[in-house]
Protein backbone atom coordinates (compact mmCIF):
# COMPACT_ATOMS: atom_id res chain seq x y z
CA UNK A 1 0.00 0.00 0.00
CA UNK A 2 1.72 3.52 -1.02
CA UNK A 3 2.35 5.98 1.95
CA UNK A 4 0.48 9.13 1.55
CA UNK A 5 2.99 12.09 1.32
CA UNK A 6 2.57 14.43 3.79
CA UNK A 7 2.38 18.29 3.35
CA UNK A 8 5.09 20.86 3.71
CA UNK A 9 3.13 21.54 6.84
CA UNK A 10 3.07 18.01 8.61
CA UNK A 11 6.68 17.33 7.43
CA UNK A 12 7.70 20.67 9.21
CA UNK A 13 5.76 19.61 12.10
CA UNK A 14 6.99 15.77 12.13
CA UNK A 15 10.84 17.17 11.86
CA UNK A 16 9.94 19.71 15.27
CA UNK A 17 8.52 16.47 16.84
CA UNK A 18 11.63 14.63 16.31
CA UNK A 19 13.92 17.40 17.32
CA UNK A 20 11.93 17.98 20.50
CA UNK A 21 12.06 14.24 21.30
CA UNK A 22 15.74 13.98 20.97
CA UNK A 23 16.20 16.94 22.74
CA UNK A 24 14.35 15.25 25.53
CA UNK A 25 16.58 12.56 25.14
CA UNK A 26 19.78 14.53 25.53
CA UNK A 27 18.71 16.17 28.53
CA UNK A 28 17.66 13.66 30.45
CA UNK A 29 20.42 11.02 30.00
CA UNK A 30 23.29 13.86 30.35
CA UNK A 31 26.08 13.46 30.99
CA UNK A 32 26.58 9.44 29.63
CA UNK A 33 28.74 7.60 27.35
CA UNK A 34 25.94 5.77 24.99
CA UNK A 35 24.36 8.18 22.45
CA UNK A 36 20.53 8.63 22.61
CA UNK A 37 18.78 6.25 19.98
CA UNK A 38 16.33 8.14 17.75
CA UNK A 39 14.62 5.14 16.88
CA UNK A 40 12.73 2.62 19.16
CA UNK A 41 13.72 -1.51 19.05
CA UNK A 42 11.58 -3.97 16.97
CA UNK A 43 8.62 -6.28 19.23
CA UNK A 44 8.91 -9.58 19.11
CA UNK A 45 6.21 -11.25 17.86
CA UNK A 46 3.93 -13.59 19.92
CA UNK A 47 5.05 -17.12 19.34
CA UNK A 48 8.20 -16.73 18.21
CA UNK A 49 11.21 -18.67 19.94
CA UNK A 50 14.36 -17.23 20.90
CA UNK A 51 17.38 -19.51 19.46
CA UNK A 52 19.15 -21.71 22.68
CA UNK A 53 22.18 -20.55 23.38
CA UNK A 54 24.66 -23.30 23.43
CA UNK A 55 27.13 -23.35 26.51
Amino acid sequence: MPRKLKSPNEAELDKARLERRLEEGLEETFPASDPVAVTEPARERAGRKKPREEK
